[in-house]
This record gives C-alpha cells, sequence and structure tokens, in this order.
C-alpha cells in the first residue's frame, strides 16, 4: 500500500527527530523520486522561513530533499534557514550544492556570498557576487555584497561605486550610507564620509555609532571642536559606553594642546634636554701625536749633522801622563 504525503511527512520529521514510532518496520524509500515531490514540504519550509521559525523551517527543507534530491531550490532555501541560525558551514554547503545543480542560480550564489562574507573569505565573496550580476547585472543585494566584499578588500573606490549604485536604487537603506562612509574614509574623502553620516542622524538623531563615527571622523581632520560634541552626544545617550569616553576625552587633550598659547620669545625654558657643555682641552691633549714624530725626526736629523761637522776635528790632547 502507497503511503500518502502527509504521512510521508510525518515519517521524515519522526525520523528528524528520533521518534520512530511512526515508521513503519519494513517500509522502504521509492526507488525513482517522483515529479514533484518534496514540493508541500517545500511550501511548508518556505512558510516557517518567512516567519523566522528557522529550526522548523531547515526540517521541512531537509524534509524536502529527502523526497526530491535533485531540486536545487530545495538546498537553497535550506541555505539561507542554517544561514540565519549561524551554521556557515551547512549553509555554504547547501548554496554549493544548489550551484552543482543548477549553475545559473543567481540566489545561491548571493547566499554562499553572505556565507563568505561572514567568514572573512572577502576574494570568494567578491567572485559568486560578480558571478550572481552576471547573471542578473541588476540585482541589488549582489550589487550591496559585492561592497561588502571591496570594504574587505580595502577597495575603497570600487566599495564608494558599488555603495552609490545601491543608494540609487534603494535610497531608504541606511546601513548602505554608513558602508560606504567608512569607504570614504578609506580614501580619506572625510567630507564625503561626514556627509552621509550627517544623512544618517538627520534620519535618526538618536544613532549612537553615526555619533561616534562622524566624531571620529572629525578627530580624523583634525576638527576636535566638532568631534568633541557628537561624543558627547554619545554618551548621553550611552554613558557605558567607556571606548567613546576615551576618544572624548584623547580628543580634549588635543584640541586644548592646538590651542595652547605659543612660548613667549624670551622665554629659555625649554622641554628637551639640555646638551651638556664641552670641555676646553688641555694642553697635553692638543699635542698631537704627527707634531711628535715631527719633533723627533727633527733631533735626529740635528744630530747628525753634528757628528757630521765634528768627525774631521782632532781631539784635545789629554795632560794625563800615562
Amino acid at each position: 500500500m502507497m503511503i500518502n504525503s502527509r504521512i510521508t511527512t510525518a515519517l521524515i520529521a519522526a525520523c528528524l527527530f528520533g521518534a520512530a514510532s511512526f515508521a513503519p518496520a519494513k517500509e522502504k524509500a521509492p526507488a525513482k523520486e517522483k515529479a514533484g515531490a518534496g514540493t508541500g514540504e517545500y511550501a511548508k519550509g518556505v512558510q516557517l522561513l518567512d516567519s523566522k521559525q528557522y529550526e522548523q523551517a531547515v526540517t521541512e527543507f531537509t524534509a524536502a530533499i529527502m523526497a526530491n534530491s535533485k531540486q536545487p531550490a530545495f538546498y537553497e532555501a535550506r541555505g539561507f534557514a542554517n544561514f540565519e541560525l549561524q551554521r556557515y558551514q551547512e549553509a555554504g554547503d547547501d548554496f554549493s550544492k544548489a550551484i552543482e545543480l543548477s549553475p545559473k542560480d543567481m540566489r545561491a550564489y548571493v547566499g554562499r556570498s553572505q556565507v563568505f562574507l561572514q567568514q572573512k573569505n572577502y576574494q570568494q565573496a567578491l567572485a559568486d557576487t560578480e558571478k550572481a550580476l552576471e547573471i542578473k547585472p541588476d540585482e541589488l543585494t549582489a550589487i550591496k555584497l559585492r561592497g561588502f566584499a571591496e570594504l574587505g578588500l580595502s577597495q575603497w573606490d570600487k566599495a564608494v561605486a558599488d555603495f552609490t549604485a545601491a543608494i540609487q536604487k534603494k535610497p531608504d537603506d541606511l546601513q548602505t550610507y554608513d558602508r560606504r562612509a567608512l569607504a570614504y574614509r578609506g580614501l580619506k574623502n572625510f567630507d564625503g564620509a561626514i556627509a552621509d553620516y550627517t544623512f544618517l542622524l538627520a534620519k535618526n538623531p538618536n544613532d549612537t555609532e553615526a555619533l561616534t563615527k562622524r566624531g571620529y571622523t572629525y578627530s580624523l581632520m583634525g576638527e576636535y571642536e566638532k568631534a568633541i560634541p557628537d561624543y558627547q552626544a554619545a554618551l548621553k545617550l550611552n554613558p557605558q559606553d567607556n571606548d567613546t569616553f576615551s576618544r572624548l576625552q584623547w580628543t580634549q587633550g588635543q584640541l586644548a594642546a592646538k590651542n595652547a598659547p605659543p612660548p613667549a620669545a624670551t622665554t629659555t625654558t625649554t622641554t628637551t634636554a639640555p646638551t651638556a657643555t664641552p670641555e676646553k682641552p688641555s694642553l697635553f691633549t692638543q699635542i698631537k701625536p704627527l707634531y711628535i714624530v715631527i719633533g723627533i725626526v727633527v733631533l735626529i736629523v740635528i744630530a747628525v749633522i753634528v757628528r757630521l761637522l765634528t768627525r774631521g776635528k782632532a781631539e784635545e790632547t789629554s795632560h794625563i801622563i800615562r
């Protein structure tokens, strides 16, 4: 007797949860997968995924795969559910299987690129987003994810271009402004970064991250007097943020040093250690070894000359009688 689809689903679920009491003792898997098998489980899994019941969704997608292992959409959907559960290795395997079954599955490339981004494998993430964009050039998610990969690879100019394109397609995506601001900072285009952070704060004045990041950007520009109010506003919203407090103290110190009056012209005090005054050399230390040698040579020459001059003279006769 053939088993209807509901009983089949119950059997698969029972196996997954360890409840073997539902399974017939000698039930065998069908020799060949039927067309359309697993679609009921897949549809239920999609509903669970949409309602953020990710664990249950994985169960349904697994049931669909067991009923029909040749359907790439089943693996792709389970990949997204596993990704939400932060099971990145399992998600990556599911997306890779979907791509193997359907090399033109754009969504699977997008999903796998997100896995690579989580694993900080930016080069592979970039490759997958570019493959997705080959299949669908205007895919917004792929453009944005390629920007993330370019950020990871410090390709600041390309990241700015992709985030700008994403903003043009979806101007209300605030995260894209934040990421573009980071890319602008990488390019040292501080004015561009300030503009993006200011836009975010116009949308949400209590965005502590935007306040802190704008303050940090001002400090990079040396505009400490503008950075301080941003840090203070962020601390007012989150007084326990020790990192921002440390940045505020550092910035205040930099501003104080910047505004400190220059030392008076008559001031002789110096912050550097004075150099030692060299001692006056003694007479002995001024005598060079070369001069000593020359003096000896001169004495020898004089002695030789005197000897030559006196060699021809007769010696005086001694008055002593021998």
